[in-house]
């Protein structure tokens, strides 16, 4: 997918060394779950995320003795640190001195005005961008009882509410999240948010669960978004480790096939009575293989087939690929055959072939 072409047009906002918004790839978070306190623990955490992709990490903050390990938590990392903040303005203070990346707050929950102006004039001075989190499951009191649940109109009201206290103050580095467990009101808010104001979005399904379940609801809710041109950053949130959370996250991205961001596409088919290869254990063998050889972030479609009915032709389609027949199957690039091969043959060279591409391209 081309999505700069459909993109919608936002602000970009810098986070640390990383910016999101404008045209700035979409950049993918997580969040830590270990004791806020435990410093090893946390720091050993956002490292593990950031080794394996993760662009932006965020930890909850839930007092200062929490604030006061930043300093130790960005020692040695090089992705952006968010500060979970809920309520007290003075750890959001004392996150923004120490040297916080960004800070996840609602202004709205600080208390007076003079609070809101304390937290906005201390981000603005050190550069540090705020992002508006509303959640269905935190929806204001009063929000609720105009509109009887939280509805899409609810969830925007509340968060371009969150935003004008922050505007009164003349700070506008911000970015927006709207969350729901529910996938169509999730999607619903967002739609109708983007419409209404051109700050970066940040995209996820509260509560999505854990496993499949999980997956398939965040990959419909932030995906139907990204269809539509919408989304500058995003966390798929699952009751899991947090380091499953950024495969999920890049398997959406892939998915979409979006423009340099994308790595490995494989199509394989469902299997039939056609299909008189193990074409199962070709699929777990090459996978298996690849992600050894380094190879699943290497922008290419490849093709696993069963037979001959759509095999060639899905195949001609791929960068590479092998179409199945009886024991033996074809090992094809770009549409050309390159040789028939015996069935135990055909994932060692569907792999050599890859790897001589990869070094065609260095």
């Amino acid at each position: 997918m081309d999505y700069q072409s459909i993109r919608r047009k936002t602000r970009e906002i810098r986070i640390g060394n990383t910016s999101i918004g404008g045209k700035n790839r979409i950049a993918i978070q997580s969040m830590t779950n270990t004791d806020p306190h435990d410093v090893s623990a946390t720091r050993a955490q956002i490292l593990a995320l950031q080794g394996i992709g993760c662009d932006i990490v965020r930890v909850t903050v839930p007092d200062m003795e929490a604030a006061e390990t930043i300093p130790q938590l960005k020692a040695g990392v090089q992705i952006p640190i968010v500060a979970d903040i809920h309520f007290d303005y003075r750890v959001a203070l004392r996150c923004a001195e120490l040297g916080i990346d960004k800070i996840r707050i609602n202004p709205g929950n600080i208390g007076s005005e003079d609070r809101v102006r304390m937290v906005a004039n201390a981000c603005k001075e050190r550069s540090i961008p705020i992002r508006i989190g509303v959640n269905s499951g935190s929806l204001e009191k009063e929000l609720l009882q105009k509109y009887g649940s939280p509805t899409p109109q609810a969830l925007v009201e509340s968060a371009l509410h969150h935003a004008s206290l922050l505007e009164k103050f003349d700070f506008y580095d911000i970015a927006i999240s709207i969350k729901s467990s529910d996938v169509s009101n999730m999607i619903a808010a967002n739609r109708l948010l983007a419409s209404r104001c051109d700050y970066p979005i940040h995209l996820g399904v509260t509560e999505a669960g854990n496993g499949d379940s999980g997956r398939i609801k965040s990959a419909i809710g932030i995906g139907s978004l990204l269809c539509d041109g919408i989304g500058d950053t995003l966390r798929v949130s699952l009751t899991d480790d947090p380091l499953t959370e950024i495969a999920a996250a890049q398997d959406i991205i892939n998915a979409l096939r979006i423009e340099g961001q994308s790595g490995m596409d494989i199509v394989s088919c469902p299997t039939c009575g056609r299909t008189k290869i193990d074409l199962v254990a070709l699929c777990a063998a090459f996978k298996a293989a690849a992600a050894k050889e380094g190879l699943l972030t290497m922008p290419v479609k490849v093709a696993l087939m069963g037979c001959v009915v759509n095999g060639p032709g899905e195949a001609r389609e791929a960068d590479v690929g092998i179409a199945g027949g009886k024991g033996e199957g074809l090992l094809i690039r770009r549409g050309e055959i390159i040789k028939k091969l015996p069935e135990e043959q055909l994932i060692p060279a569907l792999i050599d072939l890859l790897l001589q591409i990869r070094d065609e391209e260095k």
